[in-house]
């Protein structure tokens, strides 16, 4: 006899942005992110990006399986709307540029950059 089968469920999200880190490199790499330079990739994006847990989340940072690119000292990361470029990251890295370069947009004013301003000329 053959089965029915069974109805596809749909789960709703609330993510507008999903970063995948590759968790092969994080393991490697053990650490190097974040103030103290303790945390993975993973946790000190989610703790910088302010990204809530689980379904009801604006942004998620999501552990996935190796890219195949292995780098040394850095971890593969990519946000999933721009899959072509895989950014590697290297240990360290100042997490607001890993957010710019990521092109994420966590809701929060940038600090204002001065237009090319002239040095200032003393005169002793």
């Amino acid at each position: 006899m053959s089965k029915t089968p069974k109805p596809f469920k749909v789960s709703k999200t609330r993510w507008n942005e999903v970063v995948l880190v590759c968790r092969k490199c994080s393991k490697k790499l053990d650490g190097g992110f974040g103030p103290d330079g303790d945390k993975t990739l993973k946790k000190a994006l989610r703790r910088y990006l302010h990204a809530g847990k689980g379904r009801k989340a604006d942004l998620a940072v999501v552990g996935a399986d190796c890219f195949d690119v292995c780098p040394k000292n850095a971890v593969v990361a990519v946000n999933a709307r721009r899959p072509e470029e895989l950014l590697v990251v290297p240990a360290g890295a100042d997490l607001f540029e890993v957010k710019a370069r990521l092109g994420l947009d966590d809701g929060r004013r940038l600090k204002p950059s001065l237009p090319n301003a002239a040095p200032i000329e003393t005169t002793s």
